[in-house]
C-alpha cells in the first residue's frame, strides 16, 4: 500500500473497504451537490501570506474550545451511521480523540449508544442533539448525556426536515437498511468490513432503539424517524433545551448573520457556522464564505466555530485566520475510520495537525491563538 499522506489517500482507501451504500452516505450532498462542492472549492480561493526570517521555533497548536484545553482547535463533528463505516465506529473514533486530545461529538443517530461509548472511554465527550417531536424522549436523552458526563451539548438546528440526497435514494439506503440483492452484492465485495461487523453487537441505533416510545427494535425505527424531526423548531425550544441541559451549549447550523445574532442572544457558549456538510439546502453558501460576516457581527459576543469542507490543515488555518476559534471535521475522520478503524482516525488527526503546524510556520506564526486576517492575502480574501 502506498504511504498515506493526505485525507484524500484515506478517502480512496475507505472507498475500497466500505460498502458503497455507506461510503456514499458520507461522500454525498443534497440535490446537485453544489454546496457540498463549494464547501471544499471555496477554500482554494483563499490565499495565504508567506512570511520569512521570523522566529518560528517552539510552535504550539494548543488552545481552548469553550473553555476546554485541546491539542489543536479541531473537534470531530457529529456523524450519523458512524458505526456503519467500521464496526464500533463511534467507540473507536472517541478513543482516538481521547488519546489525541481533541473533542469527539457523538450523534443522536449513532450506532453505539451514549452509554456504550462512555463505558469504553475514560475522558468526557460531547453529545449532539436533534430536537424531536417526542419531548419526553429528548428529556431522557439529555439526562442520559448528563449521566455519561458529557461536557457539552451540540444542538443541531438545520435539520427540521431531511434534505434529499440522491445517492442515498439510488442506493435504497434506509434506517434501518433493508437488504436487497444490490446491497448483498455490495457486502460480498467488502469481506473485511463484513467480518468486523460480525464481531460486534452494535448494529442498530443505540440511542433510540429501546429508549424511544414505540421503538423496541429496528423494524419499528423507520416509521419513528420519519415523523420525529420537528418542523416547528423555534428559538423558544432552544431556550428550553438550554434550561434542561444546564451546561455548555453549542448551536450548530448557523449560516445567516440574522440567525447568528439570535444565537448570540440565546446565551449559548458557541455557534457553528455550518450548512450540514452540503447535505441540506443545496445552493446555500459554503461555510467558509459565510464565516467572515458572522465573525464580524457576533464574534465578540459568542465563540464562533465552523465546519464544512475542511480537508487539510491549511483549510483549518484559513478558517482560524478569518476568525473561527475552532473547526470540526466530519468526512476526513470518517474516511480514516472506514479505511483503518481507530488507526485511521488517528491518522486523519495526525495529517491535519502536521499540515496545520507546517502551514502556520510558513505564515510566520508560533502560536495558533495569534492567527488572524493578517495571515490572509487580502487581494483574494472572500
Amino acid at each position: 500500500m502506498n504511504p498515506i499522506v493526505s485525507i484524500d489517500d484515506l478517502k480512496k482507501l475507505a472507498q475500497q473497504r466500505v460498502p458503497k451504500m455507506f461510503f456514499d452516505y458520507v461522500d454525498s450532498g443534497s440535490w446537485t451537490e453544489s454546496t457540498y462542492r463549494a464547501n471544499e472549492s471555496d477554500f482554494q480561493k483563499i490565499k495565504l501570506r508567506q512570511r520569512i526570517a521570523v522566529n518560528i521555533a517552539d510552535r504550539s497548536l494548543e488552545t481552548k474550545m469553550i473553555g476546554y484545553k485541546v491539542a489543536m482547535p479541531v473537534a470531530l463533528a457529529p456523524a450519523g451511521l458512524c458505526g456503519m463505516q467500521h464496526a464500533d465506529g463511534e467507540i473507536l473514533a472517541a478513543r482516538a480523540c481521547e488519546k489525541f486530545g481533541v473533542p469527539f461529538t457523538l450523534s443522536t443517530m449513532s450506532i453505539c449508544s451514549i452509554e456504550e461509548v462512555a463505558s469504553a472511554t475514560t475522558e468526557p465527550f460531547w453529545f449532539q442533539l436533534y430536537l424531536m417531536r417526542d419531548r419526553g424522549f429528548i428529556e431522557r436523552l439529555i439526562e442520559r448525556a448528563k449521566a455519561a458526563h458529557c461536557t457539552a451539548l451540540v444542538l443541531t438546528l438545520d435539520l427540521q426536515i431531511l434534505g434529499q440526497r440522491h445517492k442515498d435514494i439510488r442506493n435504497n439506503l434506509s434506517a434501518p437498511p433493508k437488504l436487497t440483492p444490490q446491497h448483498i452484492w455490495q457486502l460480498m465485495t467488502r469481506p473485511r468490513w463484513c467480518l468486523k461487523m460480525l464481531g460486534t453487537r452494535h448494529h442498530g441505533f443505540g440511542n433510540i432503539v429501546g429508549h424511544a416510545r414505540g421503538v423496541s427494535d429496528l423494524s419499528s425505527l423507520s416509521a419513528w424517524t420519519a415523523e420525529q424531526f420537528d418542523p416547528h423548531l423555534s428559538w423558544h425550544d432552544v431556550e428550553w433545551i438550554k434550561e434542561k441541559w444546564g451546561g455548555k451549549l453549542i448551536l450548530k447550523g448557523i449560516l445567516d448573520v440574522e440567525d447568528a445574532k439570535m444565537a448570540a442572544q440565546s446565551g449559548a457558549d458557541a455557534l457553528i457556522v455550518s450548512n450540514h456538510g452540503g447535505r441540506q439546502l443545496d445552493g446555500a453558501r459554503s461555510s467558509i464564505a459565510a464565516l467572515a460576516g458572522i465573525v464580524d457581527t457576533v464574534g465578540d459576543q459568542i465563540e464562533v466555530h465552523m465546519d464544512g469542507g475542511i480537508r487539510s490543515g491549511q483549510d483549518v488555518l484559513k478558517a482560524l485566520s478569518i476568525g473561527a476559534k475552532a473547526v470540526y471535521i466530519g468526512r476526513p475522520y470518517l474516511y480514516g475510520l472506514g479505511a483503518m478503524g481507530e488507526a485511521g482516525v488517528t491518522k486523519a488527526l495526525e495529517i491535519i495537525h502536521n499540515e496545520l503546524d507546517i502551514t502556520m510556520a510558513f505564515c510566520g506564526e508560533r502560536q495558533i491563538t495569534q492567527l488572524g486576517r493578517h495571515n490572509i492575502d487580502g487581494s483574494v480574501y472572500l
